[in-house]
């Protein structure tokens, strides 16, 4: 992987722009199977969105990676400087527990369009562990959830293709 992907004009990530995000730990490393690196890593993702105006809508914690709906809630709020936030403190805090990198270099990054509907995107990730054969339903799935909705809500939406 390159150590930085090309982004989108600068523009693109400013507003109330919706994201799906993917996070990728470092050497994919299966840091997400334990339950108190998930939370750490989800208290500093959650302060890092309120810090520049970003609703974190859904969630989805895979072993070696982390799937993210988010949106911007104001005309200001950025989800670059979100991102890079939220990535950076969540490293530091896992570096002062555990041994090694926790994040690979860049993100994956999709603006979503006027016409795709959040809730068919945040079923998406919310069935993501289903599709990798981890459990057998969504909900029985620990490290995944909405802020904004009730899971059951989600899983009743329509189906979204990448």
């Amino acid at each position: 992987m390159l150590p930085k992907r090309p982004r989108l004009d600068p523009v693109m990530y400013i507003g109330l722009q919706r994201y799906f995000l993917t996070f990728c730990t470092a050497h994919r490393r299966r840091w997400f199977v334990q339950a108190d690196i998930v939370q750490l890593v989800s208290e500093h993702i959650l302060q890092s969105a309120q810090l520049f105006d970003i609703a974190v809508i859904a969630y989805c914690f895979m072993p070696d990676h982390v799937h993210l709906l988010v949106e911007g809630c104001t005309e200001s709020a950025d989800a670059s400087a979100f991102v890079h936030q939220a990535k950076q403190r969540a490293a530091y805090a896992f570096v002062r527990k555990w041994v090694g990198r926790l994040w690979q270099p860049s993100y994956y990054d999709r603006v979503l369009r006027d016409d795709e509907a959040t809730l068919a995107v945040a079923r998406y990730i919310l069935e993501n562990p289903v599709r990798a054969g981890l459990v057998d339903s969504p909900m029985k799935y620990p490290f995944s959830g909405s802020i904004r909705h009730r899971v059951e809500d989600v899983l009743e939406a329509a189906c979204w293709q990448p």
